[in-house]
């Protein structure tokens, strides 16, 4: 399924007008939900979806790599992003709820979930 367009609305870049201001997530939460949405996605193309500069997603795949939320594979020259799904959200207001959780809701896929029964490490999508 091409999920690509599914991911530009993120940004605005789906022929509507860009968000202007401030959003309910962090573009560390947008990168997460544009890579659940799609596991596979260039550095460019992320960083376009959430509207940031490709330096900026680089920055935050590493710091999510680095604190265990996400997992990279190289596939040749590519890469390909596993979430775990399993990782508390990290303010203390919402820290007893987990990153799946939320990409449940906002990663929706139906029939396709993140979290489920022993998903405790699992693809993007």
């Amino acid at each position: 399924m091409e999920r690509t367009s599914d991911i530009r609305g993120i940004a605005g870049t789906d022929g509507q007008e860009p968000v202007h201001g401030w959003t309910f997530l962090t573009n560390h939460g947008h990168v997460m939900v544009a890579l659940a949405l799609d596991p596979d996605m260039r550095v460019r193309d992320l960083a376009g979806a959430v509207g940031i500069t490709e330096r900026a997603a680089q920055r935050i795949v590493g710091e999510l790599v680095d604190a265990g939320y996400l997992r990279r594979e190289k596939h040749g020259r590519r890469n390909r992003y596993h979430l775990d799904a399993s990782r508390p959200l990290r303010h203390s207001l919402e820290g007893h709820h987990t990153i799946g959780r939320l990409l449940d809701v906002l990663a929706e896929d139906p029939g396709q979930e993140v979290t489920g029964p022993g998903a405790r490490s699992r693809s993007a999508g």
